[in-house]
């Protein structure tokens, strides 16, 4: 992806959220100055815990048939996570624009609700893990809807209105998009690791190649590597 569409994709998705009367935290805007700055001082576990802005296409270059706007709100630590005491869960918001696939994978660790925000359906296909962890192409899978058990065959689709969520546990295979319209999306979770929680059924990447055209408006988690 071009750093020009990054940074455009972050103004529409910031009024994209705004339009919902969401409002993201003040380190959102900071500029990669300020970034730098703040992280190494009063800020570390801004950069520490990986919170921020987060833009994939998922290293495939097609990021509106392929892709996924995220910016991680608030997380704990893999330190915490591991003692069970402590800051043990995470927020992200999200966006999936109609169509826009966010592919098959699983979590090692991570419990997850998705929640519908707005906008159209949430649309997610389901798997089960078979003994190997790969998918398993005739169990059943189960998962919980609002605290609502609903099972479904290997493959079936659960379809999320405004307001309604799933419960997806460690395991569960599931890509999902937008139908009907972008889609504003929440996530309340266990402690987020994209770095080595993720697991796709495709050999892809979690992260997008970025080609600098021109300077950042604002930095990705992606970016904090290379950056600060």
């Amino acid at each position: 992806m071009e750093r020009t569409q990054i940074n455009e994709i972050l103004e529409e998705s910031d009024r994209f959220i705004r339009s919902f009367g969401y409002v993201l935290p003040p380190f959102a805007y900071w500029s990669p100055e300020e970034m730098r700055t703040r992280t190494a001082g009063d800020a570390a576990l801004v950069l520490a815990n990986r919170l921020g802005w987060d833009i994939t296409d998922y290293g495939q270059g097609r990021f509106d048939e392929l892709g996924l706007f995220l910016f991680t709100v608030r997380n704990g630590s893999a330190d915490d996570l591991a003692r069970g005491q402590g800051m043990l869960y995470a927020e992200k918001i999200m966006i999936s624009r109609q169509d826009q696939l966010s592919p098959m994978h699983r979590h090692n660790i991570k419990a997850e609700d998705i929640i519908n925000r707005g906008g159209g359906k949430l649309v997610l296909e389901l798997f089960a893990s078979a003994v190997d962890g790969s998918v398993d192409p005739d169990a059943t899978v189960s998962v919980l809807t609002d605290g609502v058990v609903r099972t479904f065959e290997a493959g079936g689709r659960l379809a999320l209105d405004p307001g309604e969520s799933v419960t997806l546990m460690p395991g569960v295979w599931h890509a999902f998009w937008g139908e009907g319209g972008d889609l504003l999306i929440g996530e309340v979770s266990t402690v987020n690791d994209d770095l080595t929680d993720n697991v796709f059924r495709e050999p892809i990447g979690r992260f997008s190649s970025i080609i600098e055209d021109t300077a950042p408006r604002h930095l990705l988690v992606s970016d904090y590597d290379n950056w600060l």
